[in-house]
């Protein structure tokens, strides 16, 4: 199928949905749709999926966009933020068929949001075909550590589980951080150094894999704050690998906000520019 007729198509199989579902350019924040988002995917492109934890929507919508970069012909491998890199062997088991979801989920400790949220996006890869499922977090234990003790605190073991050549992230992210909870912190440097591990953890592991399968496309379900403005997994993927394409979708979920709102919150900082690359705003 030619690229004009894919695209049509999956304008025409999404409009029913974006009635309620309604998808943005983040930079004019003008009215688009997902096959816009599809058409600047290319092998070797990290797509960044925001979502809110555990909300159904976000889910369904993550796989709307896997589906999406299947029907292009692309092939898709997801990397998951609940999941650490130190657990891959048993991600493969369990893709494998080796080891079972209850014991997998918990074998690496599952916890908080209920697995039914994320099983779809950690089964979506075709293992069979080549694509892969992976882990990109470093253990909660560390960063928990950094959190309440800083960087200094950390033992030689959990210092050679960090990302090689970590740093702080730039000033930008530091002041919205601090702006959205650093009033949680009792050391709000030291939370602002484990959000920084938490990001360029996860940048380091994608830009390994896309590094290793530049025929693939790595799409990254995590939080919305990683995504937002390009100050955490972004930035740190494109110090890692200059001149990597990655698309970033935030998607806010509108319930018990007007439009004004909803307007506010997609405009560009004037410091950090657009939200994201696209927007996706949904209600009940």
């Amino acid at each position: 199928m030619q690229k004009t007729a894919v695209l049509l198509l999956l304008s025409t199989i999404f409009q029913a949905h974006l009635a309620l579902a309604q998808f943005y350019d983040g930079q004019t924040v003008s009215r688009t749709d997902l096959s816009q988002l599809v058409e600047r995917v290319q092998p070797g492109t990290v797509v960044l999926l925001g979502e809110n934890h555990g909300l159904a929507s976000h889910r369904d919508q993550h796989i709307q966009v896997l589906n999406a970069l299947r029907a292009r012909g692309l092939k898709v491998s997801v990397g998951l933020e609940f999941i650490n890199y130190t657990n891959q062997t048993l991600l493969n088991q369990f893709r494998a068929g080796e080891l079972g979801e209850a014991a997998f989920l918990q074998t690496i400790g599952w916890a908080g949001f209920s697995f039914d949220f994320y099983r779809p996006q950690v089964l979506f890869p075709e293992i069979a075909n080549g694509e892969y499922s992976i882990g990109l977090n470093i253990p909660r234990g560390v960063t928990s550590k950094i959190s309440k003790q800083g960087l200094a605190a950390l033992t030689p073991d959990e210092l050679a589980l960090m990302p090689p050549n970590f740093d702080l992230g730039r000033d930008s992210y530091k002041a919205r951080f601090m702006e959205a909870a650093g009033h949680h912190c009792k050391v709000p440097d030291n939370c602002f150094a484990a959000q920084c591990t938490w990001d360029d953890t996860m940048a380091w592991q994608s830009a390994n894999f896309i590094s290793q399968h530049p025929d693939q496309v790595l799409v990254v379900v995590v939080g919305e704050f990683h995504v937002q403005f390009g100050g955490g997994i972004k930035y740190r993927l494109q110090q890692r690998l200059p001149g990597l394409n990655v698309v970033t979708l935030s998607q806010i979920w509108a319930e018990d906000m007007t439009d004004d709102e909803i307007n506010e919150v997609m405009q560009p900082s004037a410091i950090e520019g657009p939200r994201a690359d696209f927007i996706w705003v949904s209600r009940p």
